[in-house]
């Protein structure tokens, strides 16, 4: 049983493994973590079907290529997540990614916007860093959680913060 690199402690066939075959993904938090897993597998057919908007404009395949020579993706911490639940249309979700490309451990952190379009979930821009810090709208602390889990917000996610 291979795990997910997503670190969600489920199996990648359980996890992020289905969303690859196309099951459609039903949260932000949920295509945040997918397209992580499928940039720690190299699976960047994936990370071009997932992006619409500035991000899809924006995505180089032949630079995401040979930014994937030499990189090992080392584990994903999920941040903040605004909206982005299954009933929203857009949402936001802020993580830290750690890798090592070409023996040097780096760190990105991100706040990313999502869109749901047509039903299906989408990675559509970076926020920009002022915005990221302030943040916009929020899960309540009694709302459930937008990673899935069923639990509410301040007994999952929002219990560290």
């Amino acid at each position: 049983m291979t795990p997910c690199p997503c670190g969600s402690d489920q199996t990648y066939s359980a996890c992020c493994g289905r969303y690859h075959a196309g099951e459609a993904v039903p949260t932000a938090q949920a295509l945040m973590r997918s397209r992580y897993a499928a940039y720690a597998l190299g699976n960047l057919d994936y990370i071009e079907a997932t992006c619409c908007g500035p991000a899809a404009m924006a995505f180089d395949r032949a630079e995401a290529e040979t930014l994937q020579l030499g990189t090992q993706w080392l584990g994903l911490e999920v941040g903040r997540t605004t909206k982005g639940r299954e009933r929203d249309s857009e949402g936001t979700v802020s993580f830290t990614a750690h890798y090592r490309h070409k023996g040097t451990e780096q760190t990105l952190v991100e706040t990313s916007e999502f869109r749901r379009i047509d039903g299906r979930w989408f990675y559509s821009d970076r926020m920009p860093a002022a915005q990221a810090a302030v943040g916009v709208g929020g899960v309540g602390r009694n709302d459930p959680c937008p990673c899935g889990s069923g639990k509410k917000y301040k007994k999952c996610c929002g219990a560290s913060g």
